[in-house]
């Protein structure tokens, strides 16, 4: 299934883009599902959605979002039940672990008392994203079997932060529940049977390998080459910092960034100075963008519309019964649909060279752009390099052969991170 996430700057008209890019894919024939997170009333202007109600069937048999509505021939919208989902979640958790809770003389929590805690929002996307690629039409309704995904994400800092997660929890639980102390699991169902009752440590282990395999798909997903960003940016000196940032935390996790939507352009050519001098200021920045990403990354250009995209049809903030805003399909010509790409693991962004011949290293080439010399960090941690860009840092295990190297040198030239390594003579393979 191709599928965009749509992020950017706060601010910037995520959900509009993400509606726009959304309607485009539908338009072209192909099968679109546009989930969203946003809990304001911007989704009822622009798609019409219904306010959410309470789901009522079990948690084991429903997909983390409320029922997708068609507003459009090919498109389906639904908002990410975030608090929904967590209940069920720790419902199930509950369920699961009855006979641990029963030794431990605890009382388990009311389906009433469940709230949502802050952070679930995260959780819930990543679940969203594996559910509607495995959606079947008995779970998800007759528009299963989608083409087109769009995500509207969280500003692109929340939003790298949870594509890291998948990466970073499944480390954790690679160091907290090794797989060489799961050796002696088959005795765990032996003494289950002779206490009466399930063992906690076998519960443990069967709940992180869940996690362990829901992870791994999750991760799967965001490293495909078919799951591609679109960054949503309101042209502007303030935004071009925040732009840089999202770019460098982006690419340290590898994540494709297709186009970037300079969204809300003033016209330009106006008499009205005060207008005028707006547009000159966009424009300005708008040939920075275009410097900046062009020509690898495509920088589409969306209007003002005068107004908000849902305020054709309406007063402004008033729902809609039903459909597209006329605004919005506006916006989806200048949106574009996403290309075709294959879905398949993209490729390994980091390369080494081999420098041993002239210079005895070997380089680790890390692309990362819009990173500069004052936010990076290195440290080596035994098999592992930890990369420091701003406020992201991720853990990166270093290929074979640098593993039997010291680390000798960094720089940063054009946009890429080159880590020099020098063979190790006490491990490197010596020459007959």
């Amino acid at each position: 299934m191709r599928t965009v996430l749509v992020t950017g700057t706060g601010g910037a008209g995520r959900t509009t883009v993400a509606a726009a890019t959304a309607l485009a894919a539908a338009q072209e024939g192909r099968r679109t599902l546009l989930l969203t997170a946003d809990r304001d009333a911007t989704p009822e202007a622009l798609l019409g959605l219904p306010t959410p109600r309470p789901a009522t069937a079990p948690a084991d048999r429903r997909p983390p979002w409320n029922p997708p509505v068609e507003v459009a021939p090919g498109l389906w919208a639904a908002r990410i039940a975030a608090d929904d989902w967590f209940r069920g979640e720790l419902a199930t958790l509950q369920e699961r672990g009855r006979g641990a809770l029963d030794m431990l003389g605890a009382t388990p929590l009311d389906p009433e008392e469940l709230t949502g805690l802050p952070g679930m929002e995260a959780f819930a996307v990543l679940r969203a994203l594996r559910a509607a690629h495995d959606a079947e039409p008995d779970t998800a309704g007759a528009a299963a079997g989608w083409d087109v995904l769009v995500v509207d994400m969280p500003p692109a800092p929340d939003t790298i932060a949870v594509l890291a997660l998948p990466e970073q929890l499944r480390r954790y639980l690679r160091r907290l529940l090794p797989a060489e102390r799961q050796a002696a699991r088959a005795l765990r169902p032996m003494l289950a049977q002779l206490a009466g009752v399930p063992m906690p440590a076998q519960k443990l282990y069967e709940t992180a390998e869940r996690w362990e395999r829901e992870l791994a798909g999750v991760q799967d997903l965001i490293e495909s080459e078919a799951t591609t960003v679109r960054l949503v940016v309101d042209p502007g000196p303030l935004a071009d910092r925040a732009l840089r940032t999202a770019r460098a935390g982006l690419a340290l996790y590898g994540c494709r960034v297709e186009a970037v939507v300079a969204n809300r352009l003033l016209p330009t050519g106006t008499a009205d100075p005060w207008l005028a001098a707006l547009s000159g200021r966009q424009q300005a920045a708008l040939k920075e963008l275009h410097g900046q990403w062009a020509p690898d990354v495509p920088v589409r250009e969306l209007p003002h519309l005068g107004g908000d995209p849902g305020e054709a049809d309406g007063p402004a903030g008033a729902p809609r019964p039903g459909g597209p805003a006329a605004g919005l399909a506006a916006l989806a010509g200048p949106a574009g649909a996403p290309e075709s790409r294959p879905d398949r693991p993209a490729a390994e962004p980091w390369t080494v060279e081999d420098h041993l011949a002239d210079e005895g290293v070997l380089v680790w080439r890390l692309p990362l752009p819009g990173a500069d010399r004052d936010s990076l960090g290195l440290v080596r941690r035994g098999d592992e390099l930890i990369v420091t860009v701003g406020p992201f840092h991720r853990v990166l295990p270093l290929p074979s052969a640098l593993r039997r190297c010291t680390v000798s040198g960094a720089g940063l030239r054009d946009g890429h991170l080159h880590v020099r390594f020098t063979p190790d003579p006490e491990l490197w393979p010596k020459s007959v």
